[in-house]
């Protein structure tokens, strides 16, 4: 009898050590399961690179450099600017649109200049605009043409369009179909000129080949435009837009000046690789629209004679299918 109650005894303790056993184990893997959803929602808990396809310097590294510190308070982690010039913007765009989709890196998608690439018939890519995750558009500026101080053959945008018109000038590009060589091809095809386009890498590279007087004008975007002309390094004769720019009030657009038809639109806005996981996509668009609309932000930026015009993802998105369009309606332009 006592050995009966004895093995009873030790099969409940057994059974009772069993239970608890896995009441733990699903504890245990509760509390894993929690750690990895914390993990997800906690996002991001490490610095977050932007990548900028073109050198320091130009108006895309300035404008980014002037976003973080704001887009660092909405994260709360370190956001780093990562230059990947090269390409015509191509090395950086490649990068993004391959870099890991794990939302630590971001980057700026610079347009018509990727719209350009992406429509070029000559150039095989695997990227396309669905390679993006887009997130919202930071900045939009209009082109305008600039002379240097010093220039005697003209001193405004007519003198200019009637001189090139007889004679050769050159102008810049940052690869073809790029905001500044559009504005060339226009002129050209609308107004007559002659105006050849060289290609740089960037602003940075083509002001400084102006200023040395390797080329006659500057193609550029107002913002790049406006500290040099304000401190007397450049003289901007034109705007490339339907309205004057509010930064260059004083200077005339082309339409103004009686050329209609040549019109310039540059935008910088933020893209992820695609494929990243849209809880983090959501936290990323939040932080930008919170980042890009801060009022402080905003003031830096009309300092630099740059227009801040927040476009939420889906804008955006539309204004990047339109660029493709309207770039695949100058493809006879174009030579493609």
């Amino acid at each position: 009898m006592k050995r009966l109650l004895y093995f009873i005894t030790m099969l409940l303790v057994i059974g009772l050590l069993s239970a608890c056993s896995a009441h733990q184990g699903t504890s245990s893997n509760a509390s894993g399961n929690e750690s990895e959803g914390s993990k997800e929602s906690d996002f991001p808990t490490k610095p977050i690179s932007v990548i900028v396809s073109y050198d320091a310097g130009g108006g895309t590294d300035t404008t980014a450099r002037t976003l973080t510190p704001y887009l660092e308070k909405e994260l709360g982690v370190p956001v780093n600017v990562i230059n990947q010039p090269g390409g015509s913007g191509w090395v950086g765009w490649t990068a993004l649109a391959t870099a890991k989709p794990d939302g630590y890196t971001i980057g700026y998608l610079n347009s018509p200049n990727i719209a350009g690439g992406l429509v070029n018939p000559s150039v095989k890519r695997d990227v396309t605009l669905d390679s993006f995750e887009v997130l919202a558009n930071h900045v939009a500026d209009p082109g305008v043409i600039a002379i240097r101080t010093d220039e005697d053959r003209f001193t405004n945008i007519e003198e200019l369009i009637e001189y090139a018109k007889t004679n050769k000038l050159k102008a810049n590009g940052s690869g073809v179909a790029s905001d500044e060589h559009l504005v060339s091809l226009l002129m050209n095809q609308k107004l007559g000129t002659k105006i050849d386009a060289v290609q740089f890498e960037g602003t940075a590279n083509s002001s400084t080949a102006f200023l040395g007087g390797h080329i006659d004008i500057l193609v550029t975007s107002a913002g790049e435009a406006y500290n040099l002309h304000n401190s007397g390094q450049l003289k901007v004769i034109g705007v490339a837009a339907k309205e004057r720019s509010a930064f260059l009030p004083e200077v005339p657009t082309l339409e103004e000046a009686g050329y209609e038809g040549v019109y310039s639109q540059a935008t910088r806005g933020l893209a992820a690789p695609k494929g990243v996981d849209p809880e983090k996509v959501k936290i990323l668009q939040d932080a930008l629209e919170k980042a890009i609309n801060n009022a402080e932000h905003v003031k830096k930026m009309e300092k630099l004679g740059t227009q801040v015009s927040y476009a939420n993802s889906d804008d955006y998105l539309s204004m990047l299918e339109q660029d493709i369009k309207d770039i695949t309606d100058l493809k006879d332009l174009l030579g493609w």
